[in-house]
């Protein structure tokens, strides 16, 4: 399925430091094992329901002028950028 080498090209590409490879491996084993159960469910046979409306029902779009700043209002704002949250 996913080798060592494979989740070290990954890595690295996307510009991340990891020092236990195996234990990727089996993340991604795992993961792609659930995707195998979630393809095997047979949600193929349902019909879901899907509702048309026609375009005449739809409301008609308008354009607000909004003056302020929106970027001011936003909790994590600092100088001319906004801070996200750390990702693990």
């Amino acid at each position: 399925m996913v080798s060592e080498e494979e989740i070290k090209r990954v890595a690295k590409l996307m510009k991340i430091e990891i020092t236990d490879h195996k234990e990727y491996v089996e993340k991604v084993h795992k993961m792609i094992h659930y995707f195998g159960i979630l393809d095997s469910a047979g949600v193929d046979e349902y019909d879901f329901l899907i509702r048309d409306i026609p375009l005449e029902n739809l409301r008609e779009d308008k354009h607000i002028e909004f003056n302020e700043k929106l970027i001011k209002r936003l909790k994590n704002y600092k100088e001319n950028y906004v801070r996200a949250p750390k990702m693990i």
